[in-house]
């Protein structure tokens, strides 16, 4: 219901119920993920069957055009790196331009998912470790250091995007056998 544009404040919620349920604390971040990812449908949705439109109203074609071809290049990130953001991050708007710019629904089901499965998962596992008041610290740091919190985030994105590139560099390539004809 958050995503379909009913506000609640899922992030305590999951963490309450992880924190309730601790042995099956990861079941909260899947179904978390999963509802949010089909709950964003509505505003993309929305996006897609008048939200050019809309736009127009606001931005010259050419703007919207540039708009356009930045995010189809990037469309996957541009939709994922937002869903794993907690609040005060307008997630609604880059679900809303993913249906303008029509981006692909399984591909935009698949980044939506993936975002909130990582968020909900390192909330749902900060709480089990240390306690539901960690979700309401972090919430608070990333309010007021917003610049930093960014930052840090990034940090880690780039780390995790490093590690993953020099363990695919490394790897032999795959041999292939000639096929007999």
């Amino acid at each position: 219901m958050d995503s379909a544009s009913i506000p609640l404040p899922i992030d305590i919620m999951v963490a309450g119920w992880a924190w309730l349920d601790k042995q099956h604390f990861y079941i909260y971040a899947l179904l978390a993920a999963t509802g949010s990812a089909l709950g964003g449908l509505v505003p993309f949705f929305v996006g897609r069957a008048g939200g050019e439109l809309f736009l127009l109203r606001y931005v010259n074609r050419a703007r919207f055009e540039a708009l356009r071809d930045r995010f189809e290049k990037q469309e996957f990130l541009a939709v994922m790196v937002p869903s794993l953001l907690p609040p005060p991050v307008t997630w609604k708007l880059f679900v809303f331009g993913a249906g303008v710019f029509e981006m692909r629904t399984v591909n935009f089901l698949f980044a939506v998912w993936a975002g909130r499965m990582i968020r909900f998962g390192v909330e749902t596992t900060l709480t089990v470790i240390y306690g539901p008041q960690i979700v309401s610290a972090l919430g608070t740091f990333a309010r007021q250091h917003f610049v930093l919190a960014m930052l840090l985030l990034a940090l880690l994105f780039a780390a995790l995007g490093w590690w993953i590139w020099t363990k695919l560099k490394g790897r032999p390539a795959a041999k292939t056998e000639p096929s007999v004809e």
